[in-house]
């Protein structure tokens, strides 16, 4: 497809999807326990589930189509641009998150503590926009963002006010990773307008991050500023210091964010590996990091019960993740034979002692490779075995990757793409009606992968035979 019928087509599939949040977007007071069906039987239903299908198919294809050959940086900033314009102004789309995060500042505005009790304590004066499940749980984020939500909330005293400046919020870190990609693509060798292409192009960044107004964007922002950063300056100790800070301003967001700062450090040193060039040079990251956390923690005058917040994605069971889509289908071929168990804790913990496992051996491996490279997979793979996974969690990855990978970009953009039809207009989750059918599918899908890669280890570990 030409580079300039691409930009058009992609503006009218976003034109679509901001009609589509107008008619039946996540807003205020919605019905909180829709169903597919629900929704086509309701007002506008067909409208709305068809033009949500067609304008992510129209702006995905688009989106797909010039993965790996956008005319320029300026050409993939100009159309981004474009594309996100729609989505700027329309109701929450994909997503309920946003009502959460005026809920949880609502609390802690008024001296309550989010990581040890729910909204529901307050009351919030919006509960009745936030999902069931919510009400009652502590609050997941880091807490720069508790601090951040609890201003945005005395700001505005009202909950459009909040929508607003959260998607403010959510902008400014997408701008901010506009901005750095260029940078942090040029030292990885790597096309600048590809990586911001691939990285904010796709339509799960303007529906998620934009429309849905997510915390994810300042998070994604701050780490590839930070990463950024890192690259340009290697050996200086000012710049790798501000770029430890970018990285714990990012972790005082979304904890995950962290998995990056190991691999920050390797690429922090000048010169070779070695110990003390790591303690010399990465120790500038690390300690920047880890003190803009400390502080965030205790500057928010909160203890450290932000940690203990990130296992609420154990509430949610949904075949997105693979760990929950395995231990379904084990459940389901146990009950063909009579056996009734539980599945799910074995092949969640399981997952979660692979990735310890994987984390390690990326970081060893990184010491002699790209280290900014395998923080990609190191965040792909930590969404990838995570207990839940909704679908703005793969603009993390997707970001840093878009940026440091020199081939095979495929696999990773395929996954963004594939994930923006998991979620309905109104932040129904496909994946929770879909179970009998997605988890196998997910548990054949994961089978194929391990043996692709066990073929492809087998593979380079074989000598090549010389004439």
């Amino acid at each position: 497809m030409p580079s300039h019928l691409a930009r058009w087509i992609g503006l009218a599939g976003s034109t679509l999807l901001a009609v589509v949040a107008f008619l039946g977007g996540a807003m205020p007071h919605g019905n909180l326990r829709p169903t597919p069906v629900s929704i086509w039987q309701g007002p506008n239903g067909p409208v709305i589930l068809i033009g949500w299908a067609v304008g992510t198919a129209v702006m995905g294809y688009a989106w797909w189509s010039l993965r790996d050959r956008v005319p320029s940086t300026r050409w993939a900033l100009v159309t981004v641009g474009l594309w996100l314009l729609p989505l700027l102004v329309t109701p929450p789309l994909g997503s309920r998150d946003v009502y959460a995060y005026s809920c949880q500042g609502a609390s802690y505005a008024a001296g309550i503590n989010p990581y040890e009790q729910g909204v529901s304590a307050l009351p919030c004066p919006w509960l009745d926009s936030i999902s069931f499940i919510w009400r009652d749980t502590p609050a997941p984020y880091g807490p720069l963002f508790v601090m951040v939500a609890g201003a945005v909330v005395r700001a505005t005293g009202s909950l459009v006010g909040s929508i607003v400046l959260f998607r403010l919020l959510a902008v400014t870190g997408v701008a901010l990773a506009a901005a750095c990609l260029p940078v942090l693509a040029r030292r990885c060798g790597v096309p600048g307008g590809r990586a911001v292409w691939l990285a904010l192009g796709g339509p799960v960044v303007g529906v998620h991050l934009v429309s849905g107004a997510h915390n994810d964007g300042a998070m994604v922002g701050l780490l590839v500023a930070g990463l950024a950063v890192v690259a340009a300056r290697p050996g200086r100790a000012g710049p790798l210091l501000a770029g430890g800070v970018l990285l714990g301003l990012a972790g005082g967001i979304k904890a995950t964010a962290l998995v990056v700062v190991p691999f920050a450090a390797l690429a922090a040193i000048a010169g070779g590996f070695s110990i003390r060039a790591l303690v010399r040079d990465g120790g500038w990251v690390v300690g920047g990091a880890v003190a803009t956390v400390v502080g965030a923690t205790f500057a928010a005058g909160l203890d450290f019960g932000w940690i203990s917040g990130l296992e609420q994605g154990n509430l949610v069971v949904a075949w997105s993740s693979p760990t929950t889509g395995i231990g379904q289908t084990v459940d389901y071929l146990g009950r063909l034979f009579g056996w009734h168990s539980d599945a799910l804790p074995v092949t969640r913990a399981i997952g979660m002692a692979v990735l310890a496992i994987l984390l390690v051996w990326l970081w060893w491996r990184a010491r002699t490779r790209d280290p900014l490279w395998h923080a990609g997979l190191a965040l792909a793979a930590t969404v990838a075995l995570a207990p839940l996974y909704h679908p703005w969690y793969w603009t993390w990855p997707l970001a840093v990757l878009a940026a440091t990978s020199r081939r095979r970009t495929g696999w990773f953009a395929a996954v963004a793409l594939a994930s923006a039809f998991l979620v309905l207009p109104d932040g129904t989750g496909l994946p929770r009606f879909t179970k009998a059918v997605g988890a196998p599918l997910m548990t054949l899908l994961v089978i194929v992968v391990v043996v692709r890669l066990v073929r492809s280890a087998r593979a380079a570990r074989r000598p090549v035979a010389v004439d």
